[in-house]
């Protein structure tokens, strides 16, 4: 079901900067890629671009691009004759996604333990020591993720299985972790109790212990403790 809500409403913020130059899209991508995932672009809202062009104070031309980048990325979908609208979000695709992702990122993580070098552990503790200095809420009353915590937080994941050697399964995994940000910001609004910061350091001291079922154990109720959270706060499944 397509949104109503005008920009107005969606956005009540200041507009973000937005770089000038040759990396201007690549900028506007990511500020609109941000928007959607924390829904002040809401699912199904369609993104006209004049209107996007003032709020972000860029060109029509930039913001197209980026818009066809969000699209190539599934953040965003294009309509012939009605233009881009952000992609609704929806229990079955939550379950999807996760279906599939408990597929690949434990298959990723065996391998990248089994081929992982000091050089790897390095890499996997810095991110790790980075993420557990960062405040996980930018906001504690309303439940939102911080943007520095987020990108620890992925930097995190894709640490643990970079010494993977294949180059499909970690391009795959990158994918559907990407897919499934949104539904983690969703999953943060619960009120369930969940100690991250421990499942985390369980999961990385399982990787440099070089115990691959246990790691693959614990990323795996880590990834469905999220799925969980969110679908429940996602609303009923369709029939």
């Amino acid at each position: 079901m397509k949104s109503d809500i005008t920009f107005a409403q969606a956005i009540p913020h200041e507009p973000p900067a937005v770089e000038h130059g040759s990396t201007m899209a690549s900028a506007l991508a990511e500020t609109i890629r941000t928007d959607i995932i924390r829904g002040r672009l809401a699912p199904g809202m369609r993104l006209k671009v004049q209107e996007l062009a003032r709020l972000y104070d860029s060109g029509t031309i930039p913001v197209r691009e980026a818009l066809s980048r969000l699209t190539t990325s599934g953040f965003v979908y294009a309509l012939d004759r009605r233009g881009f609208f952000v992609k609704e979000i929806s229990r079955e695709e939550l379950l999807d996604l996760t279906r599939v992702r408990l597929m690949i990122e434990p298959a990723a993580l065996r391998d990248s333990i089994e081929h992982g070098d000091i050089a790897w552990e390095e890499h996997v503790l810095s991110a790790h020591h980075r993420m557990s200095r960062l405040r996980i809420h930018a906001d504690a009353m309303k439940h939102e993720l911080d943007l520095d915590w987020e990108a620890a937080h992925d930097n995190f994941h894709r640490q643990l299985i970079s010494a993977c050697s294949s180059a499909w399964l970690l391009q795959f995994a990158d994918t559907l972790r990407d897919q499934t940000t949104r539904y983690r910001h969703i999953s943060v609004s619960s009120r369930q109790a969940r100690d991250v910061a421990a499942e985390h350091a369980a999961i990385l001291d399982a990787c440099l212990a070089r115990k691959p079922d246990l790691a693959v154990g614990l990323i795996c109720d880590h990834i469905n403790t999220t799925a969980s959270l969110a679908l429940s706060e996602t609303g009923p499944a369709k029939q």
